[in-house]
């Protein structure tokens, strides 16, 4: 397959069903599923800034004019003005293992470094998730650190492992 075209786009009112699905389908977000939740929340927070707030967002992973799943930005400061931002991705089951992950990862680091004055990304998953981990080294994270009992998923405490990017770092091009 050729390597797909990636790209990230706002969400529309279409793109609030597949959104739902990720709070109501047990497993769809993979490991980090925790249990179900509002299945409106969705809906309730397009109505409220289409999911593009100054402190969080998320943005939805395209490929040919699919969506194919969607990236999140957390600010981590308490102020109006991050000092990094912690991003993730949530890719539907049909889109994983084809190079979509660390393209879209890529480019929300362009657009993060791009638009706000940030100076660090971080990026945490799960020790089991070799895939992610080769990901966010594709697009240029360091490996920082195991956060120990960083999450409570499947009824006991667990490890977690912190990626991070920053500005100075060599980011890897999605287009490449």
């Amino acid at each position: 397959m050729p390597d797909p075209a990636v790209r990230l786009r706002p969400l529309t009112q279409e793109d609030v069903a597949m959104m739902r699905r990720f709070v109501v389908e047990p497993g769809l977000i993979g490991l980090d599923w925790r249990g179900f939740s509002d299945p409106e929340a969705p809906a309730r927070r397009f109505a409220e800034d289409g999911y593009v707030g100054p402190q969080d967002g998320r943005l939805i992973v395209e490929v040919t004019g699919e969506a194919a799943g969607f990236v999140s930005y957390r600010a981590g400061s308490v102020s109006d003005v991050p000092q990094h931002w912690t991003i993730g991705i949530a890719l539907l089951p049909e889109w994983r293992g084809r190079g979509v992950g660390w393209r879209a990862q890529s480019l929300l680091c362009e657009y993060l470094f791009t638009h706000s004055p940030a100076w660090k990304i971080e990026a945490g998953t799960h020790p089991e998730n070799i895939a992610e981990q080769r990901a966010l080294e594709k697009v240029g994270f360091t490996r920082e650190a195991t956060v120990r009992a960083a999450e409570f998923r499947d009824g006991q405490w667990r490890d977690g492992v912190l990626y991070g990017l920053l500005r100075t770092d060599p980011l890897r091009s999605s287009h490449e």
